[in-house]
């Protein structure tokens, strides 16, 4: 390897040095047996965010225009607890949240397809801690979602 492609590889991160290096990990789904594009594939982290976005700021809507009246520590505590709920209540049931469903998402249980309540409400209240969601791997999942045993996808 000479030194332009031993630079381009560094640049490039350490995925790219181990694939140029023979190692094959594939799309991010194909270990769990998802396709690579299209409906069913993983969901991509700005679908993710936008949908996470939309739940939020529907939580703060609710909770400071029917609950505390004013934007003040209330006001988050309650949006908070009420995205707690969001999440439980709807995955738990039809396996999306209004701001997933606004972007084509779902979230399925490996396995079986469906989530069960129990495992919405892991789920949710892992990402509540926000941490869980910050720890990915190279399947896009988070670890609130490997926890759970969960995945998020397209429709």
């Amino acid at each position: 390897m000479d030194n332009r492609q031993a630079m381009g590889s560094w640049l490039s991160g350490p995925r790219a040095a181990m694939e140029d290096a023979g190692a094959d990990f594939g799309y991010p789904g194909e270990r769990l047996g998802l396709p690579e594009e299209g409906s069913g594939s993983i969901a991509r982290p700005g679908r993710r965010l936008g949908a996470l976005a939309v739940d939020w700021a529907l939580c703060l809507l609710i909770a400071d225009g029917l609950i505390t009246g004013g934007y003040d520590q209330a006001t988050s505590n309650w949006a908070l607890l009420l995205f707690l709920v969001l999440g439980v209540l709807t995955l738990g049931t039809v396996g999306f949240t209004p701001g997933k469903r606004l972007f084509g998402l779902r979230v399925l249980a490996l396995g079986t397809g469906r989530v069960q309540p129990l495992r919405a409400a892991l789920r949710t209240v892992l990402l509540c801690l926000a941490v869980p969601a910050l720890i990915w791997d190279r399947d896009g999942r988070g670890l609130h979602d490997r926890l759970a045993g969960t995945v998020e996808v397209r429709i």
